[in-house]
């Protein structure tokens, strides 16, 4: 497959990925933890992308505590979950008085499918400036490695 065909290829599961996701944009719903059932209503945005020997995942999480974040990797899956803290002070008796409000805040869950090439065991994140950054490094047989090509006279020792 040429490189080019290749970056067609996924950015067209990018293009799919972001669809669904706008299509499916209806609040999805989050358990919380007293059993209640309430509309998810923000998605983080990210930027999912391949380097020679990495998957990388950037997910802009503005005013979420890394305590808050939550990070899982099952059967080629890549989950990032967290809550974000409300935005606005808590409401006392009518002495808030809010002109706009447009900062979402609660549960958020992105969830990303990788190939199987991948060595789960040395997934590492950093969190810095509100900006959470995974490396899911790819298993050493999904490198590009260079084949020695066997000369006339080796192809002739091994036909005799």
């Amino acid at each position: 497959m040429r490189t080019s065909s290749l970056h067609e290829v996924f950015d067209r599961m990018l293009t799919l990925n972001r669809t669904m996701e706008a299509a499916a944009y209806e609040p999805s719903w989050t358990e919380l933890s007293d059993g209640r059932v309430r509309p998810q209503l923000w998605l983080p945005p990210v930027d999912i992308y391949e380097t020679e020997t990495a998957f990388v995942v950037a997910a802009d999480l503005p005013g979420v505590h890394r305590e808050n974040v939550e990070i899982q990797f099952d059967r080629n899956t890549l989950t990032i979950a967290g809550t974000r803290a409300a935005t606005l002070p808590a409401k006392e008796e009518s002495q808030l008085r809010v002109f706009s409000a447009g900062r979402l805040s609660g549960a958020f869950s992105r969830s990303v499918r990788l190939p199987e090439h991948v060595d789960a065991e040395k997934i590492h994140a950093n969190f810095v400036d509100g900006v959470l950054m995974v490396t899911v490094p790819k298993a050493k047989g999904a490198l590009p490695r260079k084949i020695a090509i066997a000369g006339s006279d080796e192809q002739r020792k091994l036909t005799v």
